[in-house]
């Protein structure tokens, strides 16, 4: 089973006028943290609301020229039992990269069986192709030295 988890990060910044500097610099901010191993977790603004009347807020909260910005993580955890399992894979991922950042799994979903079937046939083929060079690397390595002479 694969899901798609969305966790929600509260990211400090520093020296910031107004709130849309503030996620600029955040999302900047966790990106070079992710990257390059976590290329593939896709950031995005969070959405917060007011807990009295429930009206939307600006996803960042700013004191002093100091700020406190929402951002949504979402990445797809592969072959996992649960969705707790998806949760917690993903907030360790996540959270080795993003150091004293607090993090809060928001959503979990479960892909479509349909990417299931998609990537059962490229690890077939991934499999296929090992097998090929277990079995094939006696007859590749007098090719590869036949070409060196």
């Amino acid at each position: 089973m694969n899901c798609r988890v969305v966790v929600e990060a509260a990211v400090p910044v520093y020296d910031v006028g107004s709130a849309d500097e503030a996620v600029r610099i955040a999302i900047s901010k966790t990106g070079e943290m992710l990257n390059p191993d976590l290329n593939y977790v896709e950031i995005s603004m969070g959405e917060r609301s007011c807990p009295h009347c429930g009206e939307s807020q600006e996803p960042a909260f700013i004191a002093a020229d100091e700020g406190l910005v929402a951002l949504e993580l979402e990445m797809t955890v592969f072959n996992v039992e649960r969705e707790e399992h998806a949760s917690r894979i993903a907030r360790k991922e996540i959270g080795q990269r993003l150091e004293n950042i607090p993090l809060e799994v928001l959503e979990v979903e479960v892909v479509e069986d349909e990417d299931e079937g998609d990537d059962s046939s490229d690890e077939t083929a991934a499999d296929a192709s090992d097998d090929d060079s277990e079995n094939g690397d006696d007859e590749i390595l007098p090719e590869f030295e036949d070409l060196l002479e």
